[in-house]
């Protein structure tokens, strides 16, 4: 029997041990997981920078802050002279957390270098360009491709000190303001009355001046600069029209990144809000019509870093529901054009592929009759989607289960289509291609000819090609309603169409080397790629690829590292699925997939679980290429064969099967052009992987949140070579899947800890209230998980910090008591220690005022914890002296069953639900002081700066937090249980804390973790309300207390 008691004790033990084992487990993967070196692919930007101050200081400004001029170059100048010469665009950059003013050198020495150099190549224009739905009234944009651009960029700087506007909402607001004041004083824009003054200047000295002055300042934030770049753009003191181009690099929109502070919450709430008002109609109080929009001019982009960037994930930087489509878009940079790499959160800010894209998006803004940027709306937007945007995504719709979000109607521009015109008599011999995939291996001149009625049928009615030539320069496609030599009249060019422009690039790896001129090597990556569907080829009989020739090398035919091939396929084929177990199986056995010969180019790969909770390293290994070991030509085979017939009198067969392997893969090199992966994400787009061999396929979406409208499943398609075989292996890192666990679920993490908390409170008021002994905060939580099997899986997950805590907080606290000023503050603690909380947490900071709440419930239980010790050891020996002296004079008599009320508690029991009671306000409102510590840290960074109070929404649920610690911090005296009735039943303590539960549990689920401050804060108010409506009607039933114990 004692067994069995033992066994049932020890059972909830192991169960809280195992959760806090497993916990730690997923911490320590998540952390190694994420301090793992990420190797993005950027290239390094160099410049030489030079900061010119501008002082914009005066007696209504904070001195702490500045701004800065840039200047590339390494000879020293003269600042005053080079203010003078001012005449450009000014763009104004806001560095994030803790960023610097300096951090503006990548991107404002590569606008320099683009100005001087000129626009891109004419071959990148020539790329289909897209545009949002709603973005324009007509279906042409009458915009010129800039041979030159008409006028440079300077750019200003401020200098915010690095601090930490992530972590305290105080800081963010300072921020925004002197922003907006470096923009605009006293109806003075100092950033453009620069530009006046430099001008008058150079009229004084008789030199030549631009006629046209700036009159709006782009804005270029990166992280919470980019944040507030918006919140200026509606700042109530800034002049109207006076910013209207907003570029953010990996800023959060939607939501902190640390949503921990309340003040942080509102703060991003109140910016949304007015945004959301500022592109609203303006009315009468009757409805009529009174003017635009007030944003009806400002245009938002919001550049993501994708699924490398830690920090701030891209659903946070989406703007849904913030800026419309019309007015905006959210792009990362894994889709965008020239650029195709993800990267880390600071590194946005110099990987050179992403500022030189954004350098020349920039520059492409300004028009070059006013050089100033354009002011038509619709014309900017539509520069910035044409300059960043790819047609990629758009190009695959249908192919994937995922929809794109928007579907994009085609505008054309000028110079949008292939400008080099090739003569019929450039070409030779036509060749007519009898099978559905045609392959070019060489640019030999010449022009096929594919029968889409023929090679188009049973149901392969999409085709797709992929190519490194250079489109309209290397090859053109064309369709074609009948044959060339044709009885009609009508004129070629109405005849045919021409969708080369419909083309989009991809990213292309490093071309193979050659060893010498004229050899063979290994096939070129693909660099674009072109699908049509059957609505393109309605009422077309043909389809044209025409290459253009190349001249020969020493008179040997053309280097074989020119590459296309078209296919004309079925979608519905070449599909595997990838389930759940075998995803996480793969974490031990590899899972192989098996691409046979003559599989569909485009071949859809489908996880049944997202692979943003599941990153998956996906290999490709060439398994064949249609050809045989043996029996081919020497030109084919090289030495191959004789190498092995020497090999096999000498070496055994298995070494000389490895060898064979190894040839075999370096030949089908020659004749397999290298894979590519495109994987899509709801939350941040198109992802392209180039030369895939082995890379870790990973998204960014969140399945299975709050607000989540991502699939679970994920989809990626593969462009592989169809004439090659291939192995395909799938691969889950336990590290990668606790990294991305804690990066998609932080938030719900920190929301459900509070609940599980308020839960294990609602189960202690429970059994106070039944007359029972007050559990400890382990032990309620374990009662608690003896739930109904549907509802314990929601209640695993949250255990995982809560335990933790309180199995640091289980130890006792060393004695305090012989300190003086404890003994002298005992008479009066409570009343002392409200007035320090609250005067720390109103004129200081709210940690500060929570740490003081915290030192109060620690002493309690540090000296319930030693009157348990001391009376059960007092107790101790009185038992054993009654004993001695029963024994002495009734030695035969037996022991009488104790008489009187079980009822009542003993002091020692008295004591230890006080302990459990108190300790579990402990572990509430240490979870409370830390969501302020980041806060805490920033507040101490500014230190002698001359800091400001604290916000009122954060001393004032702060407030409400210590008013909850004081009048419930002990069971029976608890204010809460002097709740009124309600429709005739009294609500009693555990069902408040049972609603305050579920209340931080949707928060948790929202992303909104600092509304656990709403619940808690309401608790401690209710309670002073109460506490004060007994005060008034001097009600006596609560102040004595509600038992008595048996000494």
């Amino acid at each position: 029997m004692r067994d069995v008691r033992f066994a049932m004790s020890i059972r909830p033990r192991l169960r809280i041990v195992g959760v806090v084992i497993l916990a730690a487990w997923i911490g320590f993967a998540a952390l190694f997981g994420l301090l793992k070196p990420i190797k993005n692919g950027c290239t390094m930007t160099y410049m030489y920078p030079t900061y010119i101050p501008i002082s914009v200081t005066d007696d209504t400004t904070p001195g702490r802050y500045g701004l800065y001029l840039y200047h590339e170059g390494w000879r020293k100048i003269d600042f005053k002279e080079h203010l003078k010469k001012l005449s450009g665009v000014p763009v104004l950059f806001i560095p994030g957390n803790a960023g610097s003013y300096k951090q503006v050198r990548s991107v404002a020495a590569e606008s320099d270098r683009a100005f001087q150099g000129g626009p891109f190549e004419r071959t990148f224009y020539q790329e289909a360009s897209l545009f949002r739905e709603g973005g324009a009234d007509t279906e042409f944009v009458d915009y010129d491709l800039p041979s030159q651009y008409s006028n440079r960029l300077d750019w200003f700087a401020v200098d915010l000190e690095g601090e930490h506007s992530a972590m305290d909402g105080r800081i963010l607001e300072e921020h925004t303001e002197y922003v907006v004041y470096a923009i605009h004083r006293v109806g003075i824009l100092i950033i453009l009355d620069q530009y006046k003054e430099s001008h008058d200047t150079r009229e004084r000295e008789g030199a030549a001046a631009s006629s046209n002055l700036p009159h709006n300042v782009i804005l270029v934030g990166h992280s919470m600069g980019g944040f507030v770049a918006r919140a200026a753009a509606v700042h109530p003191r800034l002049r109207k029209s006076a910013v209207q181009t907003i570029i953010t690099l990996s800023s959060p929109h939607q939501s902190p990144p640390l949503a921990l502070q309340p003040s942080l919450g509102h703060y991003f709430a109140q910016v949304n809000r007015e945004w959301k008002k500022g592109y609203e109609v303006q009315t009468s109080p009757g409805g009529s019509y009174v003017s635009d929009p007030l944003l009806s001019g400002v245009i938002v982009v919001s550049i993501s870093g994708g699924y490398n960037d830690y920090q701030v994930r891209s659903k946070l930087e989406s703007l849904d529901g913030i800026v419309p489509s019309s007015h905006g878009f959210m792009i990362s940079s894994t889709s965008m054009k020239n650029v195709w790499l993800s990267m880390e959160h600071q590194a946005i800010l110099w990987c050179n592929q992403l500022v030189v894209q954004v350098s020349h998006t920039l520059l492409s803004l300004v028009d070059s009759k006013t050089n100033q940027p354009f002011s038509d709306t619709d014309k900017r937007l539509w520069v910035l989607a044409r300059m960043l945007q790819s047609a990629l995504a758009q190009s695959f719709n249908g192919m994937t289960p995922m929809e794109v979000s928007h579907e994009l109607p085609m505008l054309a521009s000028k110079g949008s289509t292939c400008s080099l015109d090739w003569r019929d008599d450039a070409l030779d011999r036509d060749l007519y291609i009898q099978t559905s995939t045609v392959t070019i291996l060489a640019m030999d001149g010449r022009r096929r000819w594919l029968d889409i009625d023929l090679l188009g049928s049973n149901g392969k009615n999409h085709f797709i090609f992929v190519t490194n030539l250079a489109p309209c320069s290397g090859v053109r496609l064309h369709l074609w309603p009948e044959k060339e030599k044709s009885n009609s009249n009508l004129p070629v060019c109405e005849r045919i169409v021409e969708v080369t422009s419909k083309m989009v690039l991809i990213p292309a790896g490093p071309a193979p080397k050659q060893s010498e001129p004229g050899s063979q090597t290994e096939q070129a990556p693909p660099s674009a790629v072109l699908k049509l569907g059957p609505e393109d080829m309605r009422g077309f009989r043909f389809l044209t690829i025409s290459v253009a020739p190349r001249e020969a090398v020493s008179g040997k035919p053309p280097v074989a590292v020119s590459m296309a091939v078209g296919q004309f396929f079925n979608p519905g084929n070449g599909a595997v699925e990838v389930s759940s177990q075998s995803m996480l199986l793969s974490t031990y056995w590899a899972k192989e997939i098996f691409l046979k010969e003559d599989h569909p180019l485009a071949y859809n790969l489908s996880f049944a679980t997202s692979l943003g909770l599941l990153p998956t390293t996906l290999s490709l290994k060439t398994a064949g290429c249609g050809i045989k070991t043996f029996g081919l030509p020497d030109g084919e085979t090289g030495d191959l064969d004789k190498d092995i017939r020497k090999l096999k009198d000498c070496h055994s067969p298995i070494y000389v099967i490895n060898l064979i392997m190894v040839q075999f893969s370096e030949l089908c090199k020659l004749r397999c052009f290298p894979p590519v992966a495109l994987a899509w994400d709801s939350a941040s787009g198109l992802h392209v992987f180039a030369n895939l061999c082995s890379e870790t396929i990973v998204i960014d979406s969140s399945p299975a949140l709050w607000s989540s409208q991502s699939s679970e499943k994920t989809t990626v398609m593969l462009l592989v070579d169809p004439h090659c075989s291939y192995t395909a292996s799938v691969h889950v890192s336990a590290p990668a899947i606790s990294s991305r666990f804690v990066l998609l679920y932080g938030p719900q993490i920190v929301g459900i800890s509070f609940a599980v908390v308020m839960f294990a409170l609602m189960r202690q008021a429970n059994q106070w209230d039944n007359k029972l002994s007050v559990p400890p905060l382990l032990s309620a939580v374990e009662y608690n998980l003896e739930m109904p099997s549907p509802f314990l899986l929601l209640a695993i997950l949250p255990l995982i910090s809560s335990l933790f805590y309180s199995f640091l907080m289980a130890q006792p606290i060393p004695p305090l008591t012989s300190f003086t000023a404890i003994r002298i503050l005992k008479l009066n603690t409570k009343i002392v220690m409200t007035l320090v909380a609250v005067t720390l947490v109103s004129f200081v900071h709210p940690a500060l005022g929570l740490f003081v709440l915290l030192a109060s419930h620690a002493l309690c239980c540090h000296n319930s914890m030693c009157c348990i010790v001391t009376s059960s050891r007092r107790k101790e020996s009185v038992d054993q002296k009654n004993e001695a002296e029963r024994k002495t004079r009734h030695p035969s008599s037996r022991e009488d069953p104790v008489s009187g009320d079980l009822s009542e508690k003993s002091f020692v029991e008295t004591q230890a639900d006080i302990f459990n009671h108190r300790h579990g306000l402990l572990i509430l409102h240490l979870l409370a002081a830390l969501m302020f510590v980041p806060s805490l840290a920033a507040w101490f960074q500014r230190i002698g700066t001359g800091q400001s109070f604290p916000w009122f929404a954060d001393s004032a649920l702060c407030v409400g937090v210590i008013f909850h610690g004081i009048l419930n911090s002990r069971p029976e005296s608890s204010i809460l249980r002097s709740f009124p009735f309600l429709s005739g039943h009294q609500l009693r303590p555990h069902h408040i804390y049972l609603l305050a539960g579920y209340y931080c549990f949707f928060s948790g689920l929202e992303l909104a973790p600092y509304k656990v401050f709403y619940a808690i804060a309401s608790l401690g108010y209710i309670s002073l309300t109460l506490k004060i409506s007994q005060v008034n009607k001097n009600d006596l039933r609560f102040r004595t207390k509600s038992r008595i114990h048996r000494n």
